[in-house]
């Protein structure tokens, strides 16, 4: 009596881990099953958003479902990313961040999710510069200028941002510790609405993608000092990087980056992150990104996840260097 039930017991055992362990390559196989809703966690009309449906039109054309963009903004991208991290763990919902979610684990102490453990990498899509730019009426030429003024004027120089934790809010941020400045931080909720008072001359102070700027510095609206990257920008190969202008070491690049569930079995995240570099290396998609001011990367899940830890070690060496707050 005991043998047979034990020979039942092994039965219900091997179909339980075949299931719990056979489910992901089956899965990865047929992925997608479905519709792949792609999560921006931030407004309609910025640069991530520019990033997710060039990205979508192909991905849903080369995987033949349809891939729909959802943007969820709030909190730094955190109200985006907590959604993706409690979805199902199919391989359907995506989410796109930009470089400013690295520093997300050190501003959100409170989070109903935990960036670490609850969202998988994917993928390190494509990065590139800012740009420092600066209203036309600010008496500077240089970097060099910017921190003379900047030390002579202790945090009367303002600078803008997207909001609190962003990119264009560390890097400037970078720029006082490495400078030894003290600007002054004014966050906006946008992007919009901080070119607007730069260009209008309410603040002087803004880093911006490359590309936006070029209009603006070609009509004379902003001048641009420098280019936050170790190297110079092939688009603008005239602007040259803060580390040759007085700032030996700063590096401080956007880029963009795809993320699942944690739950997600890893042979579905290396099929995702498959699709996505075989999409990304196409000339036509390479051209595209290239002209939004990044170039393409296309990592494995293993080189984003070491990326994006070394990430959140600097960002959260800044944010604790310069006392920033999630509630600033």
């Amino acid at each position: 009596m005991i043998e047979p039930m034990f020979k039942k017991i092994q039965c219900i055992c091997a179909g339980f881990i075949f299931c719990v362990l056979g489910s992901g390559p089956v899965l990865a196989q047929n992925w997608p099953t479905g519709p792949i809703h792609l999560i921006v966690p931030f407004q309609a009309g910025g640069s991530t958003d520019f990033i997710a449906r060039t990205l979508a039109q192909r991905l849903s054309e080369r995987v033949q479902q349809p891939v729909i963009v959802e943007n969820k903004p709030g909190a730094n991208g955190t109200v985006g990313a907590s959604y993706v991290a409690k979805t199902a763990a199919d391989g359907l919902n995506l989410l796109l961040v930009q470089a400013g979610y690295a520093s997300n684990a050190s501003l959100y102490k409170s989070n109903t999710f935990d960036p670490v453990k609850d969202l998988a990498p994917v993928s390190l899509l494509a990065s590139g510069p800012l740009v420092l730019t600066v209203n036309v009426a600010l008496p500077v030429k240089n970097v060099r200028e910017l921190i003379a003024l900047a030390k002579a004027k202790p945090g009367e120089i303002n600078f803008g941002s997207a909001g609190t934790g962003s990119l264009p809010h560390l890097a400037p941020e970078l720029f006082n510790l490495m400078a030894g400045t003290k600007m002054t931080h004014i966050p906006y909720k946008g992007s919009g609405p901080a070119l607007n008072d730069v260009i209008g001359g309410q603040v002087p102070v803004y880093y911006m993608n490359l590309v936006l700027s070029l209009p603006y510095l070609k009509a004379g609206k902003l001048k641009a000092l420098a280019v936050t990257s170790p190297t110079r920008s092939a688009i603008a190969p005239d602007i040259p990087t803060l580390a040759e202008s007085g700032l030996p070491g700063y590096d401080m690049s956007t880029w963009y980056g795809l993320l699942v569930t944690s739950k997600t079995p890893k042979p579905v995240v290396n099929k995702i992150s498959q699709e996505l570099a075989a999409v990304l290396h196409e000339s036509a998609m390479t051209e595209k990104f290239y002209s939004d001011g990044v170039s393409v990367v296309a990592s494995t899940p293993e080189q984003f996840n070491d990326f994006l830890m070394q990430e959140t070690a600097k960002f959260a060496k800044i944010i604790q260097s310069a006392g920033i707050k999630a509630s600033e």
